[in-house]
């Protein structure tokens, strides 16, 4: 009789069969190659560059937008001050017949002077001095650059209704309207929008643009400022003094009229430099400054400024070509003035080169 450890029990059998059936499955499904439809599906990759790049996206936007609103407030801050402060000179152009303009380009005329504080309450413009300071901006078409030309102040010219005298006497006789009057009839190009500033303006535009740095062909002292040859950093009462000075020097105007452009090229260079650009608060004191002492024809509004202002942002401030309308001598009148000579050849060219929108090539032919 077999001993009683010998016999599996009802229980073990049970399990072994249970454990044999199990590997048996387990076996099977492991030969067998699953569907596609039951293979375990992947967890999803988390995608942190993805969500980085629309979180960064998102925050430009937001930046965006910001500075956008912030640019907008900014420029309508200019917009009003420029508005506000400035004059507005109500009959700048003369009545009757007058040149075409130019098409594309723009011609500001930029009349210095001392008397706008003097105009009386009626607003008469042909009371006041004698203009001190007479520049045409010339605007090409193609906006590649700015030219700056300075016409003597005692060139000997006709003044409509008046004949032969200075320039500047047109300014007195009939303010502005007569003063473009007699610009245009001696280039015979249209005057498209005219600014007249008080010299003081020179001195507020200097301090609020920080200083202007100005090149002196010589050393002279004026208004108890000394300035010497080459570069001079200067401050508004400096830039005032530096501007207005003739007596220090042989050729008297001629020197003087160099200077300004000195000066308008020192702005111009002041205006675009990193220091200022990265300053709002140095364009808008800037634009209060000038505007404060600035008459202007009524279309040169703050939109037509700074759309003649973004139509130049590709300028540089090596772009801004100055020089002086060609003279040829001195001479007397009868009632012993003291006049300067243009030189009448070189005007009626020039006078060619502006309507034709073409200084490049004569500005090259003269200095040859």
């Amino acid at each position: 009789m077999p001993d009683r450890a010998d016999v599996p029990s009802p229980v073990s059998e049970r399990r072994a069969a249970r454990a044999a059936a199990e590997a048996e499955l387990r076996a099977s499904r492991g030969s067998r190659r699953p569907r596609p439809d039951q293979q375990a599906r992947k967890p999803r990759r988390r995608r942190p560059v993805l969500r980085a790049v629309l979180a960064a996206t998102a925050s430009l936007a937001g930046v965006a937008t910001v500075l956008a609103v912030v640019g907008a407030v900014f420029v309508g801050g200019l917009v009003r001050s420029f508005d506000t402060e400035k004059d507005v000179i109500p009959d700048a152009f003369p009545t009757g017949n007058r040149p075409a303009p130019t098409a594309g380009a723009q011609n500001v005329l930029l009349i210095g002077s001392d008397s706008r504080a003097a105009r009386d309450p009626d607003g008469d413009q042909a009371l006041g001095g004698r203009s001190d300071a007479l520049m045409l901006a010339h605007v090409p078409a193609d906006r590649h650059a700015v030219y700056l030309m300075s016409i003597m102040r005692d060139a000997w010219v006709d003044v409509p209704g008046h004949g032969q005298a200075k320039i500047n006497a047109a300014y007195s006789w009939g303010g502005v309207p007569l003063t473009v009057q007699t610009v245009e009839q001696l280039l015979d190009v249209r005057i498209d929008h005219v600014a007249e500033i008080d010299f003081a303006g020179f001195e507020d535009l200097t301090d609020a643009l920080g200083g202007v740095t100005v090149s002196s062909p010589q050393a002279f002292t004026a208004r108890g400022h000394t300035f010497t040859a080459g570069p001079n950093r200067l401050d508004g009462a400096g830039a005032l003094a530096f501007v207005r000075e003739r007596y220090a020097f042989a050729d008297a105007d001629h020197t003087r009229v160099r200077n300004q452009q000195a000066f308008m090229r020192g702005v111009f260079q002041q205006a675009l430099s990193r220091g200022t650009l990265t300053q709002p608060g140095r364009i808008q004191e800037a634009v209060a400054a000038t505007s404060r002492h600035l008459a202007v024809d009524p279309g040169l509004d703050a939109s037509t400024l700074f759309g003649l202002g973004w139509s130049l942002r590709g300028v540089r401030a090596d772009d801004l070509r100055t020089f002086t309308m060609p003279t040829a001598g001195s001479g007397t009148s009868t009632d012993g003035q003291s006049y300067v000579t243009l030189d009448d050849g070189d005007r009626r060219t020039l006078a060619q080169s502006l309507r034709s929108d073409d200084l490049d090539r004569w500005l090259a032919a003269r200095n040859h």
